[in-house]
């Protein structure tokens, strides 16, 4: 047996040299500066396909570049404006039978308080303002009844109609659309409270 090294079968057939103590440090210490060298030269090679490869900061966007986004942004709001513009109308109908809810609801807190609801002259400015017409409330809370402070216009800038007593009910209240006058259909269709139940 040489006194370098000896040869050992492994399982997968091949040969291994074993190195003595001595041997084995100077072996691992060329390996390890070849295996470093090596990993300094494949650094640098990404660093030098890295320079390449990037483009320079200075670089901006291509007139066709810019163009294709324009045409994309025209053909999406082309297709997404209309349908957003047929909603406005439902939601201002909306927005109006929301309005004479809360309008409702002050009503009631004002009968429950005063044991009726304002008349019609005194009209919906008593859930504001402490009425100064008969008949006088007997109770009326320092903020009013309603949130805001103040009696909403309908969405198209109209005041509601009030009427106490109503025609249908204790108290009718409507709103006459978009048009601002009685009857209509679709947005001009009046808005009534007898009707939102």
């Amino acid at each position: 047996m040489n006194k370098k090294f000896k040869d050992i079968n492994t399982v997968s057939g091949t040969k291994k040299m074993l190195f003595k103590p001595s041997q084995l440090k100077n072996h691992r210490q060329k390996s390890s500066l070849q295996s470093l060298c090596g990993l300094k030269s494949a650094i640098a090679i990404r660093k030098n396909c890295r320079k390449i490869s990037l483009p320079p900061k200075n670089m901006g966007f291509t007139l066709i570049e810019l163009m294709v986004v324009v045409v994309i942004l025209g053909v999406l709001a082309s297709l997404i404006v209309p349908r957003l513009m047929g909603r406005t109308d439902d939601a201002k109908i909306v927005k109006a039978k929301v309005d004479i809810s809360a309008i409702e609801t002050a009503l009631k807190l004002y009968r429950l308080d005063n044991g009726r609801y304002p008349t019609t002259e005194q009209g919906l400015s008593a859930l504001v303002e402490e009425p100064s017409t008969e008949p006088l409330p007997v109770k009326w809370p320092q903020n009013g009844y309603l949130d805001r402070g103040q009696v909403p216009k309908d969405p198209w800038g109209m005041e509601y109609l009030y009427l106490s007593p109503g025609v249908h009910r204790e108290y009718d209240i409507i709103s006459y659309g978009a048009d601002g006058a009685p009857g209509g259909e679709g947005i001009d269709a009046d808005i009534k409270s007898w009707e939102l139940e």
